[in-house]
């Protein structure tokens, strides 16, 4: 098997944040000052930092904690062709637990998004859609103005992120910029913990060379056959 391009070489995985915080664990614990503009988490218990008190939270358990991520990744599940019913559910569920800033909807487009998701031939997806834009257009006109927190990956991550995509395009032989190909990627990442890690860069060796071998997997893969979060856990290590 080809060995993998240096360009995938591993990094230190990290995420930026655009609001208050105090530190986070590797483990994905976050211990944030809690802003009342934001919104209380799930409690875990109080943290004492010497004269401060701090609460230890989840990314998962803050409403206006927004994973640009993961935003990203939903909105491409929903666009994607022959998506199954279950996928664009699950997708549309997860989008309900959060409140993106006007900024993220704007950047993003995940507003649109959904909105066309209102006019989804299955009746439960449109009125999950339907639910979802409602309490987003609702918040942002009573809200405009309050902080929310969004988390972002570093540029030197999106590079070997970039490189990674470039890798799976050759494979498939599409563009660059292809929705397949984000929608690709973007699972690895959520499937390795957001990390470029040992994991990430083994997937994504693994996943091009069978694509550039196996030419029946490859025309599952570009003719939709096979779902994209069946072939990335097929092709984990």
């Amino acid at each position: 098997m080809r060995s993998l391009p240096r360009r995938l070489r591993p990094a230190a995985p990290s995420m930026h944040w655009v609001g208050r915080f105090v530190s986070e664990s590797r483990s994905g614990v976050l211990l944030l000052l809690m802003d009342h503009s934001v919104g209380k988490g799930k409690d875990q218990g109080p943290v004492q930092h010497g004269a401060k008190v701090y609460r230890q939270v989840t990314l998962e358990s803050l409403k206006r904690v927004v994973v640009i991520e993961d935003i990203k990744r939903y909105k491409t599940i929903l666009e994607l062709p022959s998506q199954t019913k279950e996928n664009l559910m699950e997708a549309l569920n997860e989008l309900k637990k959060k409140i993106p800033s006007q900024e993220v909807l704007l950047s993003t487009k995940i507003g649109h998004t959904v909105n066309k998701m209102r006019k989804n031939s299955d009746p439960e997806v449109a009125t999950l859609a339907q639910s979802i834009y409602t309490t987003w257009k609702t918040f942002m006109k009573e809200n405009r103005n309050k902080q929310s927190i969004e988390v972002r990956c570093d540029p030197k991550t999106e590079s070997l992120r970039s490189n990674a995509r470039k890798l799976l395009s050759e494979a498939l032989e599409l563009k660059n910029d292809d929705l397949l190909i984000e929608n690709i990627e973007r699972e690895i990442f959520h499937q390795c913990s957001r990390l470029i890690n040992i994991p990430y860069r083994r997937t994504v060796r693994t996943l091009v060379f069978t694509l550039k071998q196996k030419s029946e997997v490859r025309e599952q893969v570009k003719t939709y056959r096979l779902p994209v979060k069946q072939l990335i856990e097929n092709h984990k290590k």
